[in-house]
């Protein structure tokens, strides 16, 4: 049976995963749209508020770092940087460090004289000098270096021809796509797999939105799926452990536990030195047991998972259990 929320003082119980959870839905139904704002704003939720900062550092800030680093070593493509975009990676690091330092300063401080910079971060007990633009100066480069930092996955996408192209990123959580696929793709290309954006041409919309960003605009959107299990690498690489169970969560009666809510918070931000494309993705994952805990949240995503079209829950890849979940939640 689940807890549900009456009033002021329940909502201050409930535990900072739900309060700062992106819940993405506005309406009873959803297609896909670009659902771009500008980034550093609080939004406010049923419950709480997400978004005040560009990157969010939270109680899984750790065990998802050393996630990453688990699947960096058992599979270094999920890594991959072009020749022609080490100057964008490096215009990433000088970019959310000082980020990072400036909306975390009771933990992390970022201080920058010419190219010589110094980072502490006091979660991990770490204080490092490095050189921007010194390769040799962080500890394994410096993409796999930010990656030690952040939980986001990082994509870098260049400009030229008057599109965008997929040439750098460290991806390590990626749903149900593969990064090392993608790499060296258009962004045309990239999404041409996804139901109905061709025809509705969300796509080239949010291209021509996105190449027209000047320097340093930041701007965010969500997205969302559904996982089984707290697995943040969905990825196509590692589909044989996590894919077969989509065949059998529907009838599994610790669903509520195991399924999850899964929601991308995306920044999109036009990097100020290269004018490259760098988009954050952050995952969060909440399952419907949690998510049951909030009234408002419970009906609306039951109702969004009973109303979505069939291609795009196949697409999803939830349209073998979106039925018994959606019931679920609105039983109530």
């Amino acid at each position: 049976m689940s807890t549900t929320i009456d009033n002021d003082a329940d909502i201050t119980s409930l535990p900072d995963r739900i309060r700062r959870f992106p819940f993405p839905f506005s309406g009873d139904t959803y297609r896909y749209s670009a659902n771009v704002q500008p980034a550093n704003n609080a939004a406010a939720t049923a419950v709480g508020s997400w978004g005040a900062g560009v990157i969010d550092i939270d109680e899984f800030y750790l065990d998802e770092i050393a996630d990453r680093d688990r699947i960096l070593r058992r599979d270094p493509t999920r890594m991959q940087v072009l020749p022609h975009m080490r100057p964008a990676v490096w215009d990433t690091v000088a970019t959310l460090l000082p980020t990072m330092a400036e909306e975390n300063p009771d933990i992390m401080s970022f201080h920058r004289e010419g190219n010589s910079c110094r980072w502490q971060n006091k979660l991990q007990n770490l204080d490092i000098t490095f050189t921007v633009g010194d390769d040799d100066s962080l500890p394994m480069g410096p993409l796999r270096f930010l990656g030690t930092q952040i939980q986001d996955d990082i994509v870098l996408l260049d400009v030229r021809d008057d599109t965008m192209w997929l040439d750098a990123g460290l991806v390590s959580f990626a749903a149900d796509w593969s990064f090392g696929f993608d790499v060296g793709m258009s962004f045309q290309e990239i999404h041409h797999p996804v139901p109905r954006v061709k025809e509705e041409r969300i796509i080239s919309r949010a291209e021509q939105f996105l190449l027209r960003l000047q320097p340093g605009e930041q701007f965010r959107r969500t997205n969302w799926t559904m996982t089984i299990g707290r697995r943040l690498d969905t990825s196509t690489e590692t589909y044989p452990e996590w894919g077969p169970d989509r065949a059998t969560i529907a009838t599994d009666p610790d669903m509520p536990d195991k399924l999850h809510l899964r929601v991308e918070v995306q920044h999109l931000i036009r990097l100020p030195h290269t004018g490259t494309l760098l988009f954050l993705i952050r995952s969060y994952l909440l399952p419907l047991r949690d998510i049951a805990q909030v009234p408002a949240w419970r009906e609306r995503f039951g109702k969004v998972l009973a109303e979505l079209p069939e291609d795009m829950a196949e697409y999803k890849g939830i349209i073998r259990y979106r039925k018994a979940a959606s019931e679920w939640l609105l039983a109530g």
